[in-house]
């Protein structure tokens, strides 16, 4: 069974909302930090805002990351969109959390999420979510969307902790879950 992973750029007070603030603090720890999520991974599921944004940066894109971002299989959750054409897309239109258990019972990598804070609250929701991967920067924003909206309850295990020089906090946790 593939894994569903979450990761997030999140700011002290826990906004992962337009996270331009977390470029100053870019360096070889973080690039290696989310190099490894790509190297774990053969599948990116995103909703329709990231997926938007990231099909218009990646394809002309000389970074680093580029030639993953453009070759790996995307599923782009949206009820508005009626096609997908960055290279390797599928769109999930309907049924989704049923689309995406389905996704998990595939062999294969881990499936990663990046962004997509509608999407998140759903996967969590409906206990779809088995790794967050949070690198919490030393900033406060402020406002924007959190990725614990109000009222929202976890109990998360932390399994990896690593503190980068720039004051980045990398943060990895599993979700409890009761065995019944």
């Amino acid at each position: 069974m593939r894994k569903l992973v979450v990761t997030e750029f999140l700011s002290l007070d826990g906004v992962m909302d337009a996270p331009a603030w977390t470029a100053p603090y870019w360096n070889d720890e973080i690039a290696n930090f989310k190099g490894e999520e790509s190297l774990s991974s053969d599948a990116l599921l995103l909703g329709r805002i990231t997926y938007e944004g990231f099909a218009q940066a990646w394809p002309d894109s000389e970074d680093e990351g580029a030639e993953y971002f453009n070759g790996v299989r995307k599923y782009v959750v949206s009820t508005t969109l009626d096609h997908a054409e960055w290279n390797n897309s599928v769109l999930i239109k309907d049924n989704i959390v049923e689309e995406i258990a389905k996704l998990k019972q595939q062999e294969g990598q881990n499936i990663i999420v990046h962004g997509s804070g509608a999407l998140v609250q759903t996967l969590m929701e409906h206990d779809l979510v088995d790794v967050y991967r949070l690198l919490v920067y030393p900033v406060v924003v402020g406002q924007g969307k959190r990725l614990f909206k109000d009222g929202a309850q976890a109990r998360l295990n932390l399994v990896e902790s690593r503190s980068f020089g720039t004051g980045v906090t990398a943060l990895v946790y599993e979700p409890v879950r009761d065995e019944s």
